[in-house]
């Protein structure tokens, strides 16, 4: 049976919100998503574009509703990102490994938001052999994926 982290992926359409000029994972989840047929959008007001393609400054500015979020902003950013999807109405929320608080898991939980947490992205949506296939394996392997 899947994990709730592998039925995440199992959405349509995604919205990556991060930083991705200054760190690298919003970028890599949302160019692997991508790779693997996803309808992605990157959110992102600190660029214009993300390998080539156009970046949002919010949730709401996306030109459609997105089934998933994936949050890879600072810790103390979570919980304001967290509102923005409740607001934007999008139900499923993925947070990236030790960005989450106890303040957004409480407000995710009283909106009735599915969110996940305590896990890398790429882990799950890398294509091929990386050192993100080795992590997945071994964390199947041990039973933690």
């Amino acid at each position: 049976m899947a994990s709730a982290h592998e039925t995440f992926w199992t959405n349509a359409s995604f919205a990556f919100v991060g930083h991705s000029a200054k760190k690298g994972f919003p970028r890599i989840s949302y160019g692997e998503a991508k790779k693997g047929g996803k309808k992605v959008f990157a959110v992102d007001p600190s660029v214009d574009r993300i390998d080539g393609d156009k970046t949002y400054p919010d949730l709401h500015s996306l030109p459609e509703k997105v089934d998933a979020a994936v949050l890879e902003v600072p810790r103390e950013e979570t919980l304001e990102a967290v509102r923005q999807v409740a607001d934007a109405g999008i139900k499923n929320v993925w947070v990236h490994m030790n960005r989450d608080t106890p303040e957004a898991l409480a407000f995710a939980r009283e909106r009735g938001l599915n969110i996940l947490t305590g896990t890398c992205a790429v882990m799950y949506v890398a294509q091929g052999a990386s050192y993100h296939s080795i992590h997945k394996w071994l964390n199947k392997f041990l039973g933690k994926y």
